[in-house]
């Protein structure tokens, strides 16, 4: 039988998460931008299906259900689709997600976002509906563990996690928010005590923010469960990319969200960084968000390889840190086959005339 998650993270193991799913879908032209609902789940199963074999293949110990914002009301809001229903989709991402699961010894995690009832009239009633529409799914389904996950205040993460502690399996809960704080300005510190008193086994950082922002919010989290007598685990699955100039406020202000992102994506190499950092920091579930692909999942794996004594099956087409490149037939490029050549690279935009950073839009 597959060790559970807290099992894993009780002894100490380092649970190396997924990617990102709607944008990765959305660049191969399955789901629609602005909304990113998932009804590919349904429409287009053997994009999923690919998808989280090349992350399980990249070294993911985790396969997130494409659940996210698969409730009715968003539905009805993006009009993205009229007769595929919210619960159709929970079923099929699950199916999914423990179908390529079940091909090694992953774990399905099934996620519940934010709604998009809560910042007309914050009605605690109605966002616990939504969330226990997909939790009876999830149920049904015999989920491994469940994921809140990308909510910007700490209050309506707190409803979720109340739900979803019903469905009898761990919880984690990861908000979308800087080291600022949540949307209504509750420090990171406070918004895990609430949380974890809320039923949360597991808490962190999750999307809108950079890799070592997020774990420098995750610090901040850990410093206030401490200064509370709390314990629990820490999650962190950011961005795959650089966004320094809105650290605050979340990638979406940045002018060049949703269609030009690339310009800002992370190297291989900034995910080793990363990867480490969030384990020097006492983060043990490591993972990504949007922007993450699978290679920057096998870069997290390829880092935490002398931790977890084993390389994932992607590795077998990578040499670690450039290794391949000594058999190559000029200099030049041998030299390359080196940590130290790759650690200290400064990567060129390639872009004439690009500006180093961005406005971001103020909302």
């Amino acid at each position: 039988m597959r060790k559970g998650i807290l099992e894993r993270l009780n002894a100490g193991e380092v649970v190396i998460g997924d990617g990102g799913y709607v944008m990765q879908l959305e660049r191969r032209g399955y789901v629609k931008a602005p909304h990113f609902t998932p009804e590919a789940a349904v429409e287009h199963p053997e994009a999923v299906r690919q998808l989280h074999r090349e992350f399980q293949r990249a070294g993911a110990d985790v396969l997130q259900t494409l659940t996210f914002y698969s409730s009715d009301e968003k539905l009805q809001i993006s009009g993205n689709v009229t007769d595929i229903t919210g619960t159709q989709i929970n079923e099929a991402a699950c199916d999914l997600a423990r179908e390529i699961a079940n091909e090694s010894d992953a774990l399905v995690a099934a996620g519940v976002s934010q709604t998009p009832v809560y910042p007309v009239n914050r009605n605690q009633a109605e966002v616990k509906a939504i969330i226990q529409k997909q939790l009876d799914v999830f149920k049904r389904k015999d989920i491994d563990f469940y994921m809140v996950e990308f909510f910007k205040h700490v209050e309506e993460a707190v409803w979720a996690v109340e739900v979803m502690k019903a469905g009898g399996k761990p919880v984690g809960a990861t908000l979308c928010i800087s080291p600022q704080g949540d949307k209504d300005g509750t420090p990171p510190g406070e918004c895990a005590v609430k949380l974890v008193r809320a039923g949360a086994d597991m808490v962190g950082i999750n999307c809108h923010l950079d890799p070592l922002t997020c774990v420098r919010t995750v610090k901040l989290m850990k410093e206030g469960l401490e200064k509370a007598g709390l314990k629990a685990h820490l999650i962190v699955q950011p961005l795959g990319f650089h966004t320094p100039e809105c650290n605050h406020s979340g990638y979406t202000t940045l002018a060049e969200y949703p269609f030009a992102m690339e310009a800002r994506a992370m190297t291989r190499w900034d995910m080793q960084k990363y990867a480490r950092e969030a384990y020097n920091a006492g983060i043990r579930y490591i993972g990504g968000c949007c922007g993450f692909e699978p290679y920057h999942i096998r870069a997290i794996a390829e880092e935490m390889s002398p931790e977890r004594g084993v390389l994932p099956a992607a590795s077998d087409k990578h040499g670690l840190w450039g290794a391949g490149l000594a058999t190559y037939g000029t200099s030049f490029m041998t030299e390359r086959a080196c940590r130290e050549y790759w650690e200290n690279l400064l990567p060129a935009s390639g872009r004439p005339n690009c500006p180093s950073m961005s406005r971001p839009a103020l909302i």
